[in-house]
Formats: C-alpha cells, structure tokens, sequence
C-alpha cells in the first residue's frame, strides 16, 4: 500500500514571541513495515538553524532553532510512505515464558525494554489491573489472545470520540466512562498490557482506516507490544485490529510527549496563542495510481473560529509556555 500524507500546522502569537527549540516529528520511521519514499519538510518563516537526530526510542526528527522575534510559524510536510506487512500475525514467539500472562523476558531483553514495562508515571491504577486480569483469564492467559482480546473489547465496548487537543485521559478514567479518543483507549491499551508484564508503547501516525465517529483524517494514535520473534507490533484499540498495511508510524515511546508531532515552547509576556492543523490521507495500490492523484491542490486548512488556543497571562512573565499542541484525535 501507498500513501500520500500531507499535515499542515500554523501557529499564530498575539505579538512576536521568541520561539525556544522546537522538535518536529514528522518524519516516519523506515522499518520492516513500512518505507519512506519521499519526504519534504518546510517550515515558514525559515529557521535559524536545524538538524537531523535520532531520538532515543530510534525515531528521526528535526530540531529546529530561532534567533529572531516571530508572530507565526507554519510546518508542512509532504510524505509518500510504501506499506509493507500485509499480514500482521507472520511471526512466532521465541521465548516461551512470553507465552502467557503474566510475561516474562529474557533479562537482557528485559532491560532495555524496562521503560515501557514499567512507564514513568503513577503506579496503574488498581482497576485497570484487575480488568486487564479478568481479560486475560478469558483467553486462558494467552498473551497472543489477550492482545486481539484487549484490542476487541476496546473497540466493540468503549464509546469512541474526536478530541483534537488536551492530555490523553488517565488509563483508570477511561476505563471507567468507557469512553475516549483514540490516544485515551491507547494509554489504557499500553496500561494494561503492562500490568501483565508485556512491553508496550504509545505510538502516533495515520491510517487510511478511521472510526465513524470522526468525518476526517486526523492524527491517530494506537500502541505497540514488544514480542521476542516478533519485534515491535501494532495493536489499534479504536478500530479493534492488529496493525497491518493499512498504518504508517510517525512516532513511538514509552511516554507519550516524545511521541507528539512537535514539541516547543515560546517566550513572551502575557502572549496568547493559537494553532490550527490540517492532515490529508490518500491511499494507492501503485505508483502510478498514486502519480495520478492530484498532489499539487493546496490542503485545506479549517477557519480561523477552529483554531486551537493557549491562553496567555497579561502582565506576568512566568517562563517559557507551550505551544498550542494537536493530539491524535480520531
């Protein structure tokens, strides 16, 4: 599969504000499931400097820097990503005491996989421990079976939502309304595979897929789950599957912020932001089907009453404030 991916973001201050390193994770990951074809990064007006890194859960971004007062800042990207796996079970376990629940790594394993076996927040929550429990215990502690279990009862028993900016919901809270965007059922997926013992991130991209609840493509976000034999695997609980061909990873993390597309903070006294977005998803089956698309159609952003804000303080300087910040959504 192939997809054509464009993503739009424009950030607009109440005066010009001094723009402190940004790092934009736009960039998605080359791996045995998916390829970069193309990519194209433009940033409006041009930074001061940037740079190419690697972050330490292995994903590219670009850090940009600024040496002068700015009132926007506009990233466009223009990416064509081949996927690859197009059956999402082609693997078998290697270490036996993964097998069933609770999992159990070989050391060496289990070591660099320890933050996203143990997270860096508060303890989880009782409740999601016992619920991920009683799951497991209906597929005889089958961690295969608990995983597409998990996945199931998520999307068949949850409400699903768009939600475009704001934290993910704590794992506990969603658990119990039962109702969440696409990164809240992905916190509480990542939580109670944990809880068992199995390594899981959160993850951010797109999917030519969507729930019916949301009209357009936005941002999305499921989670991964470390299996030796198997590697990193995509789990989606908003849509119920195992990750084929049908997703392209921007980001992974064990924490959720470093999987975020763009992360910065300005300066400026009591000045307000906002921040609109716009993502455009195609999909082909060739190049050719794909050369034939119309590529060159600006990409639609929504008006300005849409905009998302960041409140800023008059008369008080308290530091640096966080940009406006588009969260998977739907």
């Amino acid at each position: 599969m192939l997809f054509h991916v464009r993503h739009a973001l424009r950030y607009a201050y109440e005066r010009p504000v001094f723009l402190e390193p940004t790092t934009v994770r736009l960039t998605p990951r080359s791996d045995p499931a998916q390829r970069l074809l193309h990519h194209q990064l433009q940033v409006t007006p041009e930074p001061s400097g940037s740079s190419r890194v690697l972050e330490p859960d292995g994903g590219e971004a670009v850090v940009l820097w600024f040496d002068t007062l700015r009132e926007e800042l506009t990233l466009e990207v223009d990416m064509v990503v081949r996927t690859l796996r197009e059956n999402p079970f082609d693997w078998i376990i290697t270490h036996p005491p993964v097998r069933g629940l609770p999992a159990a790594y070989p050391p060496g394993e289990a070591l660099s996989l320890a933050p996203c076996l143990q997270g860096q927040g508060p303890p989880i929550a009782e409740p999601v421990r016992q619920w991920a429990a009683e799951l497991a215990s209906a597929v005889d502690g089958s961690a295969t079976d608990f995983l597409m279990h998990l996945a199931d009862t998520i999307h068949h028993g949850f409400h699903h939502i768009g939600r475009p900016d704001g934290e993910p919901m704590g794992a506990a809270d969603t658990l119990l309304g039962r109702t969440g965007a696409c990164r809240d059922t992905a916190i509480l997926y990542v939580q109670a595979c944990r809880s068992l013992g199995l390594a899981a991130r959160f993850v951010s991209g797109y999917s030519m897929h969507h729930p019916e609840e949301v009209s357009e493509h936005e941002l999305h976000a499921w989670a991964e789950v470390y299996l030796p034999g198997a590697g990193w695997r995509g789990y989606d609980p908003s849509l119920g599957l195992a990750v084929a061909d049908g997703h392209v990873v921007l980001a992974a993390s064990p924490d959720h912020h470093l999987a975020a597309p763009v992360s910065g903070r300005y300066r400026g006294t009591g000045v307000g932001s906002s921040m609109r977005y716009a993502v455009e998803v195609r999909t082909a089956e060739s190049l050719e089907a794909l050369q034939a698309l119309d590529r060159d159609r600006p990409v639609c952003m929504p008006a300005p009453e849409e905009w998302i804000s960041g409140e800023g303080t008059p008369g008080r300087d308290d530091g640096p404030r966080e940009n406006p910040q588009a969260e998977p959504g739907g």
